[in-house]
């Protein structure tokens, strides 16, 4: 029985993920920060799943505590063939007006953490000849909007070349680019969800159950639905002088995820 490794793993996408692959009779390990909400969904799973489920309690944004997560993806006496790095959160604020460190935090959770576990979990999957990365990106990385929208540029194409460090090796990345997803992301960033048509939001569910299909199918790159294909497919041709000015988005506009 195999074994995953999902970041942000009590809310939103990355619990969608852990009870997917639970349900797919894989093995976790969930890390997060809140103690008491990975024990009770580990017991949920258990139940539910029978499946064997650690916990890993860690805030992502210190550099300790996300070492402790590599060790954990390095450890060969209890391999982790797949790792799901989804940990991560919006501002609405702009740049600006954010204090640094908060913007220094966020970059820690969604640039650096991202960096450390793709490298301790690629090097592990690599000698193994074999092992899954899932790297939860945005169409937000093909917007110029703050931080957020760089970071998950850094984090797609981030994800492109290592999948393209690791080709034949049997071990594969996917950077997942979803848009507006239905969870609690957008509510702790006191982001409305109806500030946007029905066609633009997404339910969790569908999108990581069609992530794991690109991921199967080796995909670098996964946009779910038709709505987002067309719109990341605009943004990737459109002049880069109409991003920046508002032509194709609203300008600060929240970030999607």
């Amino acid at each position: 029985m195999t074994t995953a490794l999902v970041t942000g793993a009590t809310a939103g996408i990355g619990k969608e993920f852990a009870i997917q692959l639970a349900a797919r009779g894989h093995d976790l390990v969930l890390v997060a920060r809140d103690v008491e909400r990975l024990e009770e969904l580990a017991a949920e799973l258990r139940g539910q799943r029978g499946v064997q489920v650690e916990i890993l309690p860690a805030d992502l944004s210190d550099a300790a505590a996300t070492r402790r997560v590599a060790d954990r993806l390095a450890d060969e006496n209890a391999p982790v063939e797949i790792l799901v790095n989804n940990a991560g959160f919006g501002m609405k604020k702009s740049f600006l007006v954010n204090d640094l460190e908060a913007e220094e935090g966020m970059l820690d959770v969604l640039v650096r953490a991202v960096l450390v576990l793709s490298h301790a979990a690629g090097r592990a999957m690599k000698a193994r000849g074999h092992g899954q990365i899932i790297n939860v990106s945005s169409v937000a990385g093909w917007l110029a909007s703050g931080t957020y929208s760089a970071a998950k540029s850094w984090v797609t194409v981030f994800s492109e070349g290592l999948a393209g460090e690791l080709a034949g090796s049997g071990v594969t990345v996917t950077a997942l680019c979803p848009g507006f997803v239905r969870t609690e992301f957008h509510a702790r960033a006191k982001i409305r969800d109806d500030a946007f048509p029905d066609a633009m939001w997404l339910d969790a569910p569908t999108l990581v159950r069609d992530c794991l299909a690109d991921v199967e199918a080796g995909k670098v790159i996964s946009v779910p639905s038709v709505t987002y294909k067309a719109l990341s497919t605009l943004l990737k041709v459109v002049p880069r002088r109409f991003v920046r000015s508002g032509g194709v988005v609203t300008r600060h506009r929240p970030p999607a995820r």
